[in-house]
């Protein structure tokens, strides 16, 4: 190739949009993972989620035990160094051995150093997401060691060369027919097992003769007690019991963040761990042990031989070495954003709720050890921002993630504050994106990725589209801007585009002369909230909100305010987003201070108000908002409740769409509105006024805001909201939904026209 040609291939590398391979490699491995690994990944993590709300649900005093394990869970990292003073002291007087290893490789050299002293020809595992993490097996069989994992899922990832897709249950992408092709190819055996038992029995058979033969036993730790040295081990199979008692040599590695002061502290998190992963009341094992254990080592050669007998008494032949390991986690404890990552006590919660995870599991929700939604603190503070960038935008923000957290570790914060770190060291600042910095002056440096960058501003973008309508309508969902939004900011084409209105709500209630209820003869005086959605886009909702509320007797105001910061924190945009906060708690605060209340459309701008402005704002700026904002359903119910007239409201004899008798309804609740406790006002105000509703199952549709729009993630948004296309797909009811891009979704899932509710119960024009 001639120099001048090189010099144009160079040229053009330059100018194309930075991202597109990428996108396109990870869309198509979503692609792959859909559909090879998607339905058992599904069944599974949607089994154990409907197994934790049956069994949390039976426990008395729940929230109050999530609480009480959080506040241990925060003691224990704040005085970790002295907890790590404290367990070495108790498990050296109790005639074992403690390593702190600084990282990965300094935990290997000091496993590989043991396995050496003693001999070892074999090594037996229990299921640890610790050893994985230092990559404990590779060391050792580099080493000559055989390491065989005695844990199901994890012994049939190692036949199978694979990597664990989830925390708990290392295997859950694999199908029983997938397991038993793998064990007949493997094994060969006469009487090849098929069923579920089968299989099991023929696993336990093997391992146990590995075991037999095994020279030094690794187990993890879930948490150990730094008083006394105590280990909690909390497993399905009790193979860490064999683990332990079986060899003479026992290696336990843990995180720092496993030590709790006391085996007191262990309580609350028996009680959670099984229910917030599988739904098990209590997991089938649980095992407390001060190693070194207080029992003699068998002789597998001389079975007849009674164990008792031991002329050095039980355990004299022990060893026992507890390896804790930082790699990353002191310097994780001293930042602010990380530092909730340590409370994590590894029970898959977070997977197992999440939308995204059910769909394609961690083989493509993951870093280099951890998966799920807690995944992005674990792989920033231990692999870098590098590895979590990899999989960081799965986390949608949707908040399914924080009320299963059993330590109450808000998840969605930490992924966006790390998204912001990955935007900012992608970031060129050399770059000066001109058109952005002279129409929408946000807080973010130069060079920031263009599609992140046009989503984040999309307040700024709405104001121009309603500004422009309808050339801008036309113009937005021609045929080559599509094409080049696509190739330039990742908007996938086939999914319609959002219509400005020409007029928007805050025009159409100055326009109408304000308020209709004169305030000395309101119940209450409310702001009814324009978001950016309602303002610029879906104007009728808003209008049905104003009638509905001033039907109940309201004063209703609808003041002209920026935008909730919503976008550009979904972008991890922080900076962007708190300036939205502060701007916005500026127009409202007025509002607050005159006693009237702040009503939202929205779910998620309600949400925003109640969860992330706390990070934004004063503490009693933050509160007072809080306390004085609603949804929108959530208001009309505590109006009839104090005394509205339902029959201002409208019943379903007159009809809400395109039923006959607009009586039955298809409701799907805000994924957001669901955390803040509020999605269940609109059932309430629905069932008082006569409708008969149907809650979708579905906790989250797929679309998640911008989510749904991006061309790499397109075909895992629809596999989301799939379940959804089976519940209401071919219903006869009225569809439901207060949150935008849920109403989306559905349109296009179910080629129908979704309402807010608010819209089904206000009076007509």
């Amino acid at each position: 190739m001639s120099s001048d040609a090189e010099t144009g291939a160079e040229e053009a590398a330059a100018t194309e949009p930075a991202g597109n391979p990428d996108r396109e490699t990870k869309a198509e491995r979503i692609r792959e993972l859909l559909a090879t690994e998607g339905d058992a990944v599904a069944e599974n993590t949607r089994g154990f989620n409907e197994g934790r709300y049956e069994s949390t649900g039976r426990l008395d005093g729940y929230e109050a035990l999530k609480a009480e394990a959080r506040a241990i869970k925060e003691d224990a990292i704040e005085r970790l160094p002295e907890l790590i003073d404290e367990v070495t002291e108790a498990v050296e007087a109790n005639g074992g051995t403690v390593y702190l290893a600084d990282d990965a490789a300094d935990a290997n050299r000091y496993v590989r150093e043991v396995a050496a002293e003693r001999g070892a020809e074999r090594a037996v595992k229990s299921k640890s997401m610790t050893s994985e993490e230092i990559e404990v097996n590779d060391a050792l069989e580099a080493d000559g060691v055989e390491v065989v994992e005695t844990d199901l899922g994890e012994w049939v990832l190692q036949l199978a060369d694979e990597e664990p897709s989830h925390i708990v249950a290392p295997a859950i992408h694999k199908s029983r027919e997938g397991i038993a092709e793998l064990f007949a190819e493997r094994f060969d055996p006469e009487d090849p097992p098929e069923t579920a038992e089968e299989l099991t029995m023929f696993a336990r058979e093997r391992l146990g003769e590995l075991i037999e033969g095994a020279d030094l036993g690794m187990t993890g730790a879930n948490f150990v007690a730094a008083d006394s040295g105590t280990m909690l081990l909390v497993t399905s199979e009790g193979n860490a019991r064999k683990t332990v008692t079986a060899t003479d040599t026992h290696v336990a590695v843990a995180g720092v963040e496993k030590l709790v002061p006391t085996v007191e502290e262990f309580s609350p998190f028996v009680e959670l761990i099984g229910r917030s992963g599988t739904g098990q009341d209590v997991t089938s094992y649980i095992s407390t042990l001060t190693p070194p254990v207080d029992s003699p080592v068998p002789d597998f050669a001389a079975d007849e031989t009674p164990l008792a007998v031991d002329p050095d008494g039980p355990g004299a032949d022990r060893d026992f070495h507890l390896v804790l390991i930082d790699n990353g986690r002191m310097a994780m404890r001293d930042d602010e954003t990380l530092r909730e990552t340590l409370y994590c006590i590894r029970c898959s919660a977070c997977s197992n709720a999440c939308g995204n995870f059910q769909s394609v599991g961690g083989h493509a929700f993951g870093g280099e050890t951890y998966s799920g939604g807690i995944a992005t603190g674990w792989e920033a503070g231990i692999e870098g921002l590098d590895t979590a960038a990899e999989f960081n935008d799965l986390c949608t923000g949707c908040s399914r993630c924080v009320p299963a957290c059993p330590v109450g570790i808000d998840i969605p914060w930490i992924n966006t504050a790390v998204r912001d770190r990955i935007n900012r060291g992608e970031a060129d600042p050399s770059q000066l994106d001109w058109a952005f910095e002279e129409l929408v002056p946000d807080e973010e440096p130069g060079g920031l990725d263009l599609g992140t960058r046009l989503v984040g501003n999309y307040a700024t973008l709405a104001k121009w589209g309603h500004r422009t309508a309808p050339v801008a309508n036309r113009l937005a969902n021609a045929g080559p801007v599509r094409a080049l939004a696509e190739r330039v900011a990742g908007i996938d084409r086939r999914r319609d585009l959002p219509e400005f209105a020409r007029e928007s709500f805050v025009e159409w209630f100055d326009a109408r002369g304000g308020p209709a209820v004169p305030a000395d003869e309101a119940t209450r005086e409310a702001v009814v909230y324009p978001d950016t959605a309602t303002n610029y886009v879906d104007v009728e909702r808003g209008k049905a909100t104003v009638r509905a509320l001033e039907a109940l007797g309201v004063h209703v105001r609808v003041p002209d305010l920026p935008g909730s910061g919503r976008p550009p924190l979904s972008q991890g945009m922080i900076a962007t987003a708190e300036s939205a906060a502060e701007d916005l708690y500026a127009g409202l605060a007025p509002h607050v201070d005159a006693g009237r209340d702040v009503v939202a459309i929205e779910p998620s701008d309600l949400a925003t108000f109640r969860r992330e402005y706390e990070r934004f704002l004063p503490d009693g700026s933050h509160e007072r908002l809080a306390d004085a904002s609603y949804d929108a359903m959530e208001y009309v119910f505590g109006l009839l409740e104090s005394g509205g007239d339902p029959a201002a409201l409208r019943a379903p004899s007159e009809g809400t769409g395109p039923v006959a008798s607009g009586k039955r309804i298809a409701y799907h609740p805000h994924c957001q509105a669901r955390t803040v406790e509020v999605g269940e006002y609109a059932t309430a105000v629905f069932e008082r006024l006569g409708y008969d509703v149907r809650v979708s199952d579905t906790e989250c549709c797929g679309m998640a805001g911008s989510f749904g729009y991006k061309t790499d993630y397109y075909e895992l948004s629809v596999d989301v909201g799939e379940p959804l296309r089976e519940q209401f797909g071919d219903t006869d009811r009225t569809v439901v939904a207060p949150g935008t891009s849920c109403t989306e979704q559905l349109d296009a899932l179910l080629d129908a026209s979704p309402m807010h509710p608010i819209e089904v119960v206000a009076p007509r024009e």
